[in-house]
């Protein structure tokens, strides 16, 4: 007797992104947009609560769910602005942070964590400089992006404006961006306070980095 033939269903690789903001929603929502030839479906989650403690549980929630994989991008100004208000005597919310990243690194194998210090902003600003000054604050990044993106706006209408998006004013320098992010090297919990940005973990993942080249 024939042995039936089993019929084998591709399926596409998908992507949660765990993020704390609309700009980031936005800017990925572009990318998508945009590259239309990357088969790869990416889905942005904002967490009710913004809290470090609720994202990581987010992660962890969606690493169990359909996805190929789930990455975290997490602004480290939020962190670090916590740990200098934390009272004495609470624990230390970087060392929270570290914890939860040590705990997704060797317990979810399909999940990455994505640093970017202060914010995505950085990452907007190696599109045009080679740059490893350290912005303590979110708004001092945008002071520095502005002087390339005049009219740089954190609204939805600017994010996303019909053939004028944040993704399409950046993508002709995406690699200069990918190289200038890696320079800068991996978070380091003993020196958190220096310019960070991680993206490139994002954009060089298997399933993308040959749109990238």
């Amino acid at each position: 007797m024939r042995k039936s033939k089993k019929i084998i269903t591709k399926t596409n690789p998908s992507f949660a992104l765990v993020v704390d903001g609309e700009t980031e929603v936005w800017y990925l929502q572009m990318l998508k947009r945009n590259e239309r030839d990357i088969r790869v479906s990416i889905k942005p989650e904002i967490p009710n609560k913004k809290s470090v403690e609720e994202q990581y549980k987010m992660v962890c929630d969606l690493s169990n769910k359909e996805f190929t994989k789930v990455f975290w991008i997490i602004d480290l100004d939020s962190v670090i602005k916590e740990e200098n208000e934390a009272p004495k005597g609470k624990k230390s919310p970087l060392k929270v942070f570290n914890e939860y990243k040590t705990d997704l690194a060797k317990n979810y194998p399909n999940v990455a964590v994505i640093v970017n210090n202060p914010c995505i902003e950085f990452w907007f600003l190696l599109h045009f400089e080679k740059t490893s000054k350290y912005y303590n604050t979110c708004s001092s990044a945008e002071v520095q992006l502005k002087k390339h993106l005049k009219s740089y706006e954190k609204t939805q209408k600017y994010f996303t404006k019909q053939n004028d998006d944040i993704y399409l004013k950046l993508k002709p320098k995406i690699k200069t961006a990918i190289e200038n992010s890696i320079a800068l090297g991996n978070f380091d919990i003993q020196n958190p306070i220096k310019a960070m940005c991680e993206m490139e973990l994002l954009f060089q993942s298997d399933e993308l980095k040959k749109h990238f080249k």
